[in-house]
């Protein structure tokens, strides 16, 4: 039996907000964006180049889900964006305007920095070690 994590609900505030700061400024792929009528829509992103799991924009409808917009592990890093050139896409997204909370590091496990998303989210971005 083959198993994957296709995707994870992602909560927030405004589809197009959210639509926006993942394509422009992550360089996301908007897959799909379905009206599913009173208001929700059916919105999955995913970085380029991926096929294991994506994102679905899940707009916050009610007190208790808002309360979870950019908090949904209470302060941990929650995702972790995997490159292939971690220079490359860290400038990249610090020209676009992204906030690094922790500077570039190289640890035992690859290069690694620390980002928010546009909702407070912690982020590692990471280029891992090559597996011999």
């Amino acid at each position: 039996m083959k198993q994957s994590i296709a995707r994870i609900a992602l909560v927030v505030d405004d589809y197009d907000k959210a639509i926006e700061f993942y394509t422009k400024k992550l360089d996301f792929l908007l897959l799909e964006d379905t009206n599913l009528g009173d208001g929700k829509r059916w919105v999955i992103v995913s970085p380029k180049g991926a096929n294991e799991c994506s994102l679905v924009l899940a707009k916050a409808d009610d007190e208790e889900q808002e309360s979870r917009v950019g908090n949904q592990t209470g302060g941990r890093v929650f995702l972790f964006l995997y490159t292939d050139d971690f220079w490359r896409d860290y400038y990249k997204m610090v020209e676009k305007g992204v906030k690094f909370f922790r500077e570039p590091e190289k640890m035992p496990y690859g290069m690694v920095a620390v980002f928010k998303d546009l909702y407070g989210n912690m982020w590692d971005l990471l280029e891992p070690v090559a597996e011999k």
